[in-house]
């Protein structure tokens, strides 16, 4: 997730980082240019077609959909965006559970070594949940003196929450918790689980593909035959002037399919593996 100052929005203007639509772009911007600039060509110079000419017309149909496709693709980056920020409230709830699991079992445990288990298992779960949310092979050694004796064909952070779980009826079996105590301690293992569940919905659940195909279509054709009617009145001029069109409205839908994803490893996706180090750092100073 990149940092920056939303302040100095004057440098934006002039700075251009990996994640800058524009150099994804740039290609097919070439391309475009130079088709504008073939038809502009082609109607004024080659065929020198007449100012009354219907083709002229067809600027109509330009102004009667650019309303249509300026509300598609603020439907399209409000619903991205949602999911994005959706994904970082939940990641903010697994900081807020871990914590508090962390506080009550610093209250209610006196062995030193019940609550070193808990010390390293807690932010286990945070890690291996971000490593499952990215497709990325989970190590048995997380962290040192720590071996988890997890099958990397099952669910990995189930699996976790299942090691938790187990502690905690060890203790209640062994009596040093009260039936009370282990009610309270299940609901903050179940947050857990709840977490990771929402987070799944929303990886693996993408924008239909109906819309977002439709969405790219309209766009492209959009674009296409924008230098047909804008060539009388731009002339070589058409070709900057559709480039610039084209940049504006591809450049939100390739945002929009970047955020979608908050999970994935663009730049601008939620910094999960530096907020399971957060949880990882306050755990161990609670316990």
């Amino acid at each position: 997730m990149i940092s920056y100052n939303t302040k100095d929005w004057f440098t934006f203007i002039f700075r251009f980082h990996k994640a800058d639509t524009f150099r994804t772009l740039l290609p097919i911007m070439f391309a475009i240019g130079f088709y504008a600039a073939l038809i502009g060509y082609a109607e004024v110079e080659y065929w020198k077609l007449a100012e009354n000419s219907y083709v002229k017309n067809i600027t109509i149909m330009h102004g009667m959909l650019g309303f249509v496709i300026s509300l598609l693709l603020v439907f399209r980056t409000n619903t991205a965006y949602d999911r994005w920020w959706e994904g970082r409230k939940l990641w903010g709830s697994l900081v807020n559970n871990s914590r508090n699991f962390s506080i009550k079992l610093s209250a209610i445990l006196e062995d030193e070594n019940d609550k070193k288990f808990f010390r390293k298992i807690i932010p286990s779960y945070a890690n291996v949940l971000h490593k499952h949310l990215k497709n990325e092979d989970t190590a048995k050694q997380l962290f040192e003196d720590l071996d988890l004796e997890i099958d990397h064909h099952k669910h990995k952070p189930n699996q976790v929450a299942m090691l938790m779980f187990q502690k905690i009826n060890e203790l209640y079996v062994a009596k040093k918790i009260t039936g009370d105590q282990l009610i309270i301690l299940n609901a903050e293992i179940q947050s857990f689980s709840e977490v990771c569940g929402a987070c799944e919905r929303i990886k693996n659940t993408p924008i239909p593909y109906s819309y977002s195909a439709f969405i790219k279509k309209f766009i492209f054709f959009y674009v296409m035959t924008l230098p047909f009617g804008y060539s009388f009145s731009l002339g070589y001029y058409v070709a900057p002037v559709v480039v610039f069109i084209f940049y504006v409205l591809a450049s939100l839908e390739l945002i929009a399919e970047e955020i979608e994803d908050p999970f994935g490893g663009d730049v601008n996706d939620l910094p999960t593996k530096k907020i399971s180090e957060n949880i990882k750092k306050h755990v161990e100073e609670i316990l």
